[in-house]
């Protein structure tokens, strides 16, 4: 069988999924990332972290010989690499969120980002069509109405306070829109990358800029100021991790869940936004210039949110000049399945394709 058809029914196998298609765009794809060889390295991988040395030891090869060898593909951004119990691991990664948004620098060619258009909404259908959802929002909480509870991992800030390794990237779906002759007018290098691991990425910085907590900071509140909404893993707890600051011209994952059939693609917070009626002055920026979702209605000058299509993610309230607009709980039947740790979503994520027959 031929070696990309390989690596793909094996990317296919992860939880997030990499589906075939007619046209075999998918497979144009890992030629455009991967030679023949570098494709052959990456079916050798797990998907759970291993060392240089535990690698090597595996496949009966010299680990003097192996780690230069896996440096070199995850600078690629063929594999995933990251830094474990002081130790840099790494380990095979699904297509999205990864591989794709490894490709950075001079990888990610006209070419490239013109194929994953065309593979798009294949892609979304399919990591989009599964629980758990693969990201999940995280609501701005300044929005929130103060007599409820803020979980740790619904607050962004007590999610950077906990981190102890931080940087800023840019974003790679503006980068490729950009290429596409679509420009955004919201800011390149905003999305964040943090672990914690003390010095996750002084070894391995792909084309990440390093940062300190109080520039982290300074980047969610950019984010915030721009209407720009926080997404990461659909997890509880993580070692390390991203959150996207994501806008709806440009974002895949926005635009999966908004142009394609992907329901699971981005969990919602368990927030909706309310317009109090009484106070709102009906200037129409929460609609016209500030929800990602098109969830803002307005009727004979009343404003209200549709709460099937609001996302929880409070960047509308910012910008009431009234403070008439908050984030309250919606009711918990609603509320989206978030797993405890990476581990757990893959596991539920498998269970839930198997059980589908997808």
């Amino acid at each position: 069988m031929d070696i990309y058809q390989r690596l793909a029914d094996r990317l296919d196998e992860l939880p997030e999924g990499f589906p075939s298609t007619p046209s075999g765009v998918e497979l144009d794809i890992l030629r455009k990332i991967f030679t023949p060889q570098e494709a052959e390295m990456a079916l050798q991988l797990r998907p759970l972290p291993e060392t240089a040395r535990d690698i090597a030891q595996r496949l009966g090869r010299p680990a003097r010989e192996m780690e230069p060898i896996l440096k070199g593909m995850a600078a690629k951004g063929q594999i995933a690499t990251m830094k474990m119990g002081g130790q840099q691991m790494y380990r095979m990664a699904p297509f999205v969120v990864g591989i794709y948004e490894y490709q950075r620098r001079e990888r990610l060619t006209p070419d490239l980002a013109a194929l994953f258009e065309q593979y798009l909404p294949t892609l979304s259908r399919k990591v989009g069509g599964h629980g758990p959802h693969l990201t999940r929002v995280i609501p701005v909480n300044a929005g929130i109405k103060t007599d409820l509870d803020i979980l740790p991992y619904e607050d962004v800030r007590q999610i950077i306070a906990r981190a102890k390794s931080f940087r800023v990237q840019d974003c790679i779906c503006r980068r490729e829109q950009e290429m596409l002759g679509n420009p955004c007018k919201h800011t390149l290098q905003i999305c964040l990358q943090y672990s914690m691991e003390e010095g996750a990425y002084d070894e391995f910085n792909l084309d990440g800029r390093i940062i300190d907590r109080e520039e982290a900071l300074r980047v969610i509140d950019q984010a915030e100021e721009e209407g720009l909404v926080h997404n990461t893993y659909n997890v509880q707890e993580a070692v390390g991790g991203f959150i996207c600051n994501c806008c709806p011209c440009c974002c895949g994952l926005m635009r999966s869940l908004k142009e394609y059939e992907a329901p699971y693609i981005i969990a919602r917070s368990r927030y909706v936004a309310l317009i109090d009626a009484e106070t709102c002055a009906g200037c129409g920026t929460c609609m016209e210039e500030r929800c990602p979702m098109e969830a803002i209605s307005e009727e004979d000058g009343q404003f209200s949110v549709q709460p099937e299509r609001c996302i929880g993610c409070g960047v509308c309230v910012l910008t009431c000049p009234t403070d008439s607009i908050a984030l309250v709980d919606r009711p918990e039947s609603d509320w989206a399945q978030i797993a405890e740790n990476m581990v757990d979503w893959g596991k539920r994520r498998l269970a839930d394709r198997q059980e589908t027959g997808k």
